[in-house]
C-alpha cells in the first residue's frame, strides 16, 4: 500500500483590518474558520475571533508599542513548530500584513524553514481612518498620491526624514502617519520644515470600530490638539490638502474640531 503523502507545511498571514469585524474579506473569514492554531495580534477584535472554530487554538501574541510585547522570534518560531507538525497555522495580523506588519519578515524566515506561507490582504488602518472621515486619500484636485509612513523607527535605527516628507506633501500627496502619536512633538516640527502651520489634518484613533474618535486641526497645533483631547494609540495622523473644508462639515460622535 501506498502511505499517504505528508502535507507540505503551510502558514497563511491574514489581515484583520482595522478592527471591525464587517470589514473582513471573504477569504479572511475563510482562512480564519480552517484554521487549527490562530496567532493573534493585539488588536484583533473578539469580533473577528468569533468565525474561528471552538477547537481552533488560540495564541494572543500581541505587539504594541510602549507595552510589553511577545518577542518577534519567538512568534516565528512557534509559527514553524506548529505548521511543521501538520498544524493549519493562521497568523492574524491587525490591518494588512505588509503595511507596518512584520509580514515580510515573517516570510522570509518560513521560507528559510521551507514552509509554505499564503497572503491574505486586509484593509489597513490607514485607509480605513481616512474613509470613516468620508475623506478620499487621492482627489484631481488636492493629492495626485498618498505616502504611508511609520512614526515609530526601529530600535537604534533612523526616523523617518519629516522635512523631506514635508516637501512631498507640499507637492500635492497625503501622508498617512501610523505609530505617529508618541511623536506627534517631534513630527509635527519636522513637518513645519516644508508644511505651513494651516496645513489640515486629522487624528483617528480606533479607525473603524465603535469607540472611535477623531480630531480635526492644523499642523500647527498637532501636538497640542492630541494632547487636549487625550487622543492616544492605535491611531492614525493624516495630513494634506483633501481634509480642506472637513471642519466645516457636522461633527459626529467621537469627533471633534480644533479652535
Amino acid at each position: 500500500m501506498t502511505p499517504a503523502a505528508v502535507p507540505r507545511p503551510v502558514v497563511t498571514l491574514v489581515g484583520a483590518g482595522p478592527g471591525d469585524p464587517d470589514l473582513l474579506t471573504v477569504k479572511a473569514v475563510r482562512a480564519i474558520r480552517a484554521a487549527t492554531v490562530l496567532l493573534v495580534d493585539d488588536l484583533v477584535g473578539d469580533g473577528v475571533l468569533r468565525y474561528a472554530r471552538r477547537s481552533t487554538r488560540i495564541v494572543r501574541v500581541g505587539k504594541r508599542g510602549g507595552c510589553a510585547s511577545t518577542p518577534q522570534a519567538f512568534i516565528e518560531k512557534l509559527m514553524a513548530a506548529e505548521a511543521l507538525k501538520g498544524e493549519r497555522v493562521v497568523r492574524l495580523k491587525g490591518g494588512d500584513p505588509f503595511v507596518f506588519g512584520r509580514g515580510g519578515e515573517e516570510v522570509e524566515h518560513l521560507r528559510e524553514l521551507g514552509i509554505e506561507v499564503a497572503v491574505v490582504n486586509g484593509i489597513t488602518s490607514g485607509l480605513a481612518a481616512v474613509t470613516s472621515l468620508n475623506v478620499p486619500l487621492t482627489h484631481r484636485d488636492h493629492a495626485h498620491g498618498v505616502i504611508f509612513v511609520t512614526g515609530h523607527a526601529k530600535e537604534h535605527g533612523r526616523s523617518p526624514d519629516w522635512a523631506t516628507l514635508a516637501a512631498a506633501a507640499a507637492q500635492g500627496l497625503t501622508l498617512v502617519i501610523y505609530m505617529g502619536v508618541a511623536q506627534a512633538g517631534h513630527l509635527q516640527q519636522g513637518l513645519l520644515e516644508g508644511l505651513g502651520r494651516s496645513t489640515p489634518i486629522a487624528v483617528v484613533q480606533h479607525a473603524s470600530l465603535p469607540h472611535q474618535r477623531h480630531a480635526v486641526g492644523t499642523l500647527g497645533d498637532l501636538a497640542g490638539l492630541i494632547e487636549r483631547e487625550g487622543l492616544g494609540s492605535p491611531a492614525i495622523i493624516v495630513v494634506g490638502d483633501v481634509l480642506r473644508g472637513l471642519a466645516a462639515l457636522p461633527l459626529e460622535r467621537g469627533a471633534v474640531h480644533a479652535a
